[in-house]
């Protein structure tokens, strides 16, 4: 199967084009190349050919020969969306809802579009699943169930969209992320050795590593088209549910002598625990192999390989809302996160 992923230049997508060509995909990448400022380490054994692009400008050309669209590229995570909300949704409600447009034009069957748990933002019940009401908080999430409504609604016999609600992911990437929680942590605890919360750390969270992500994303390719279209689907596993200050205990038991301390409530009231039995039930082989403390492990081993310091781990190209900051400021995208001509900046 001829698999074009997008956001392959990306955190999740350094390392689910490694393992779906591992696992006999034929993949082909698209990326806008905004960060490819950070690679951490030499952690996959293959990259795939890459088209730079944004998503916004794919045509049908782009799609010829392509079976499946795995799509990542977005502009990831809730303080990224908010830089500017009107660019977000050009990109991330627009650009995804072209993209899908263009694939099903271009005759591409399967659609799986990497949506997020953060749709369900305030969690009105104690567990939510896939029929739970979604309760968006931010222009990200609010993008997210957006582009599944109107994805979705262009589904027909010969186009599959599959939606993969996935957990706040973690885990080591060669193009590393140190802005979302555990992965946060663990940066802060081994560079300081003490993780001070400024909150209480009592919103819930469910995580899941990113193999295990690339491992449903498998999954779903695998299952017969019809059985998957239009399905969504929560990704991660029930006991990986977390409190945050459960995360930071969880670090600070992995990175020697290190300490932990919390703070009053937050006001930030984002806190969801998700069930994902019905990803269970249609994929009974499927188990998240990866916990919090496996993967806290995992990032140990990578940081002490490569030295790292306050330095490295304060590095730009490993935060994306800076990376993109930093873009903008010297004149190397435009406002609408377009690519401008200036000469051999090394960045590009």
């Amino acid at each position: 199967m001829r698999v074009l992923l997008t956001g392959a230049d990306g955190y999740i997508g350094a390392v689910m084009a490694d393992d779906l060509a591992r696992h006999g995909f034929d993949v082909i990448g698209l990326d806008a190349g905004y960060y490819r400022a950070g690679w951490l380490y030499a952690g996959v054994s293959r990259t795939p050919t890459i088209v730079t692009r944004d998503v916004r400008d794919v045509t049908v050309d782009d799609l010829a020969g392509v079976d499946a669209v795995v799509h990542l590229a977005e502009l990831s995570n809730d303080p990224l969306g908010q830089l500017d909300p009107t660019v977000t949704w050009r990109i991330n409600h627009a650009g995804s809802v072209h993209l899908a447009s263009v694939a099903r034009a271009a005759g591409v069957r399967r659609f799986v579009y990497m949506s997020s748990c953060s749709v369900y933002g305030v969690g009105a019940t104690d567990v939510v699943d896939e029929s739970s009401p979604v309760n968006p908080q931010t222009a990200y999430a609010e993008c997210k169930v957006a582009v599944e409504r109107d994805v979705g609604a262009i589904a027909d016999e010969r186009f599959h969209p599959t939606f993969l609600r996935n957990a706040t992911a973690f885990g080591a990437s060669p193009r590393m992320r140190f802005d979302i929680v555990l992965n946060n942590l663990m940066g802060i605890a081994w560079t300081t050795g003490e993780i001070r919360m400024l909150s209480d750390g009592t919103p819930w969270r469910p995580l899941v590593h990113i193999l295990d992500t690339s491992a449903a994303v498998r999954s779903v390719l695998a299952a017969p088209a019809d059985s998957v279209a239009g399905e969504v689907f929560n990704v991660g596993s029930n006991d990986q549910n977390y409190q945050v200050r459960e995360i930071a205990e969880i670090v600070a038991g992995v990175v020697p002598g290190c300490t932990t301390s919390f703070g009053p409530p937050s006001a930030d009231n984002r806190s969801y625990r998700v069930s994902f039995d019905k990803l269970r039930g249609a994929f009974p082989d499927f188990r998240c192999a990866w916990d919090a403390v496996r993967g806290a492990r995992q990032l140990a081993d990578v940081f002490a390989a490569v030295g790292l310091d306050a330095d490295l781990f304060g590095y730009r190209g490993y935060t994306r809302l800076d990376q993109l900051t930093y873009l903008i400021r010297t004149g190397q995208l435009d406002g609408d996160l377009r690519w401008r001509a200036v000469g051999d900046a090394a960045e590009r």
